[in-house]
Order: C-alpha cells, then structure tokens, then sequence
C-alpha cells in the first residue's frame, strides 16, 4: 500500500514574563517531489538573556534553515545538506558578532540554541547546538533525544558549552532514528521543560483535542509552575510514513509505454533517428537529432524485456537524472526536458569520439605524460560526483569516452550511488556489486558500501592497464569474498614488466590500490597529484645511493677514508 508522508502540526510561543520574545520557531512541509527528495524541516531556536540581539540570531538560524535547506542539492544526504547550511548560518552569526560593539563580548552577540529535526521517508535526522531540547513520544513514553550543551560551573551556576554564533567553528549533535506512525515529536526550549514533568506533558497531549491546543497547554502549565523565561513548544505527529510498495513503483517507472525498435531516419517522439548505437537485451541506444534544436543526442530506451525488473528501470531512468545535476566538462551532460515525453526512454548528449577501450587499442603502450593528463581528467570528472554525495561504482575504459581533441568525459550512470536517493524508503532491493568485476574495489566484494576510495580504486586500475596492458591483481580480486582473503593478494609492480617508468610510481599506484579502503589515499585528489609529484616518503625509498647520485663526493669520500685508515695503519706499525 502507497502512502505520503504526512504530519500533523502544533506550535505555541510566548514571551512570558521577560520583556520581549527571543525564541523563534519554524516548520516547512513543502509539496512533491521536495517533500520525498528533501522531506519536512521543522526548528527551534532560543535567544540567550543576555544578549540584546539574541532574537536576530534565533530569526536568522530558523529562517535560514528552514529555507536554504530546500535549495540544496536533491543528491546531497541530509546530513551534509543541513550541516553545510547550518555551518554557513552560524559563519554569518559569529562574523556579525565580530564586526559589532560586542566582538570582545561574545555573551551579548549574536549568539542562539538551535534544535532542528528534518523528516525524509521513514528517517528522523536531528541536528542539535545548545539547550533546547527534542523529545520523541512513543506507546506513552517521553524520550529526550537531545543533550543540553552546559558547562556547570557550581550547583547554580552554568554557561553553554555549545551554541550557534559562539565560535567560529560549529560543533553540531547529529543523530538519526527510524519513524513508526503514531511517533510525537516535542521540541521545547528551557523556559518549558525546566517547569513541567515529561508525565504532564504526556497527559496534557492526550487530553488535548488538537496538537496546538496542546502546544498551548503544556506553554501555559509551565507558566503556571513559575517559569521565567520565554516560552516555545511545538508538536509534531507522524500520521503516515512515505513509502512506495512495488506495484505502485513500477505503475510509476512503466506508465509511459516502452518504445518499438526504432530504425534510421524515423522519427520518434520530436527527434529523427540517425542511427542504432548499440542493442543489447537490456537496451537500445540509438543516435538522434532533435527536430527542434537541431542538435545530436543519443536516446536510451530499455528493451521489453526488462518491463518486470524495477531496479534496471530505475537505474536507467536514474542516468538522465544524474546527468543533469553535474557541471562538469569532463562528465556527461542530459539537455533539458523541453517538451512532453510519450515513450520510457532518457535523452543524454552526443559525444564524439571513442572509448577508452577502443582508444587503448590503438594505443597499448601511451606515454606516462599523456596517461596522467587523461588520469586528472578522469579525476576531475569523479570529483564532480563526490562533490554531490555520489560515486560512479562502476569506472571502466568503456565509460570513458575521449573526445578527438583529447578531452575525457565519464559517461554511464546506471549504477550511480547518490546519497540523498539512498534515504528515500524503496521496496527496490539495490546491489551494492553493480560495477564489472575486474576493475571493483575489493570491498564491494565482502557486501560493504562504496566510498569515494572505491572510485580510487578503479581509476587505480585503469591506469595500470593503461601502463602496462594488464591488471594489479589479475582476476583473482573477485575471488575474495573474505577479507583475509583480500589481505593475501598480491601486487604485480610495474618494472616487472619491463617498462621504462620511474620506482616509486608502483608505490602510489600500490598505495591506491590497497584492498583496505583505509589504506588508501585520503582523498582522490591527493593520489592525482602524487602521480607527477610524489610524497618525501615515497621518493625516500627509491633514493639512488651516493656513486649515482654523486660519483665524485663518493669517491673523494672514500679516498679521504683510505688514507685515514693508511695513517692509522702505518702508527700502529711503528
């Protein structure tokens, strides 16, 4: 059974008896397709007394949050999109804090708590700096889900260990739970959880004809029990989870008809066919010019066949999708939709050239220098990914296309992991071994999760075929379904093949090419950079000794060692 998620809201704020109201709070619940992409943001925030412009950093906190979240990237996790807004939110604070009469005084600046709760399917992801507070209620129990951010300095006497706008620097909680239907949520500042018991609140919730009667109730007992401080509350009910079951899904991903086999100079759906690229049992590619625009692209329509397999589909339709959220030379680009589809098909750009495969065959033995133009390429390409949470999974010479002018794109998604799509609640079952076996990383091999190391991996590859024409490890990296089978193999180095390269290149290339991911290069862009200008420590172990490096220094050296050892010869002898 399809549902949409949905949620039932209950807000109250109050500045009860302090002057002015220093909390703001906030909730947006946008539609489809952000509301399953992106999901609903709700925060609070709660100015501290003694600032006077704490209440400019409680606005700005929420209001950012709840409106520069949505224009994140649909691939980024909700992890790293909240915290890069987060970040930048709490940047902005402390710069204001700085620039004003109070950069010497970080206790009247523009400093806030901030307790902020994105739900994305069937996931609650809570982002928390200070000491309001996120409490989940559940078959009757009040949980507190967040830690109060304060140094005690005396029994009485304590100061926020964390808050936004305090540092420069944000240290965010972050933490992620699964949804049930029926989950309450309760996000309160101090002034209402400090003067009523998790028991009232249960009761006052339950008695309630509506969650912002409730809101209310619960402000107004705080109030009543003495509190003095401003006062904010909201409520939040899980009325159903977003989640897709498989016949629905696949009524989505096939609700356009599959298109027939198409042949040259037909016209299909506003383009005209030049020709069929590629067919397979899976699919068919063809070679087209957009009536309209007049441009080259290349049409990929799934076969017939494959109308029952929804990972296939959704992988497929899952290229186009990806291609167009990459700004990138050396990645395949998607132009834009500009009229009504009729058939299930995606539409990419037309790149002229060949494979890396078919280029290698002309080319079995490149030079260094023009493999590691073509690697900063690829690499640059893969970055492009990273940068939005995604790997490629699946990096081999034929998804490498190279332009007649030397230029590198990536092409062939189908098997893009994207971060923020792997958050969305699927009855798809997904294969984390998509990618051809010889040139995956090892740790797909024992069921683990991708990383951008596991594209290393590949690119390590690649450019050792390139050098050499054969593979690190031969085929026996497939064979290794446990890791101390992995920790077994063994590196075939560059020179035993004879080839004209320096000897420390097979130490980076070896280094990239650990089967534990962990022993790789940090990041991908420090292995590219290593590939011309390799680590002190690696050029350590290759030094040439002194008769090589300096023959002269080596030999008046030894000459001046001789004659010591003559003279103290010759003293003995007297």
């Amino acid at each position: 059974m399809t549902s949409q998620l949905k949620v039932s809201v209950g807000q109250y704020s109050t500045r009860g008896r302090k002057p002015t109201n220093q909390d703001f709070h906030g909730i947006c619940i946008p539609q489809e397709p952000q509301l399953s992409s992106k999901g609903i943001a709700i925060a609070l925030a709660d100015g501290i007394s003694s600032s006077a412009v704490s209440h400019i950093a409680s606005e700005s906190a929420v209001g950012s949050f709840l409106g520069d979240y949505y224009c994140t990237s649909d691939a980024w996790s909700v992890k790293k999109s909240a915290q890069r807004v987060l970040m930048a939110t709490n940047s902005w604070l402390y710069a204001q804090t700085r620039q004003s009469q109070y950069r010497y005084d970080l206790d009247r600046g523009y400093v806030c708590t901030l307790s902020a709760m994105v739900i994305k399917s069937t996931t609650a992801h809570i982002f928390h700096a200070g000491d309001t507070r996120i409490y989940r209620l559940r078959d009757g129990q009040l949980e507190q889900l967040t830690e109060d951010h304060r140094l005690w300095i005396s029994r009485d006497k304590s100061y926020l260990s964390r808050a936004m706008g305090i540092n420069a620097y944000l240290e965010l909680d972050y933490r992620r739970f699964q949804l049930e239907p029926g989950d309450h949520f309760v996000l309160a500042t101090d002034g209402v959880y400090e003067f009523t018991s998790a028991a009232r609140v249960v009761e006052l919730i339950a008695e309630a004809g509506d969650l912002d009667s409730a809101a209310r109730a619960i402000v107004e007992h705080a109030y009543e029990q003495g509190s003095d401080d401003n006062l904010t509350l909201q409520l939040v009910r899980l009325d159903s989870l977003g989640q897709l079951d498989a016949s629905e899904l696949q009524q989505r991903l096939t609700e356009l008809p599959f298109a027939p086999i198409l042949e040259a100079r037909e016209l299909f759906d506003g383009y005209q066919i030049i020709r069929e690229l590629y067919a397979s049992s899976r699919s068919h590619i063809y070679l087209a010019q957009d009536i309209e625009s007049q441009a080259q692209v290349v049409l990929k329509a799934p076969s017939v066949d494959m109308q029952h397999d929804l990972a296939h589909l959704e992988r497929l339709l899952g290229e186009e999708w990806v291609a167009r959220r990459i700004d990138s030379p050396h990645v395949l680009k998607a132009p834009a939709q500009t009229r009504k589809r009729n058939y299930l098909y995606s539409v990419s750009e037309f790149v002229e050239g060949r494979t890396l495969r078919q280029w290698l065959l002309d080319h079995p033995r490149p030079d260094l220098e023009l493999v590691r133009v073509m690697a900063e390429q690829i690499g640059k390409g893969l970055q492009a990914l990273h940068r939005l949470e995604m790997l490629h999974q699946d990096l081999r010479p034929d998804n490498i296309m190279i332009d007649p002018s030397g230029g590198v794109k990536l092409i062939d998604f189908g098997s893009v992991q994207v971060a923020g799509l792997l958050e969305i609640s699927s009855p798809i079952e997904r294969n984390q071994l998509l990618g051809t076996a010889q040139y995956t990383a090892p740790e797909y091999f024992l069921g683990e999760r991708g990383s951008p190391g596991s594209d290393q991996y590949s690119l390590a590859v690649i450019i050792y075929q390139m050098l050499s024409g054969r593979l690190p490890y031969g085929a026996e990296v497939a064979k290794c379904k446990k890791r101390a089978a992995q920790n077994r193999l063994v590196y075939q180095p560059l020179r035993d093949h004879d080839l004209e390269l320096p000897a420390w290149l097979d130490d980076v290339l070896h280094k990239a090419l650990q089967p534990d991911p962990r022993k790789r290069y940090a990041a991908l862009s420090e292995f590219i950079f290593e590939l011309r200008q390799p680590s002190r420590e690696i050029l350590g172990k290759h030094r040439p000794p002194l008769l090589e490096r300096n023959p002269l220094l080596f030999w008046k050296g030894l000459s001046a060692f001789l004659a010591v050892l003559v003279i103290w010869l010759l003293s003995r002898g007297g």
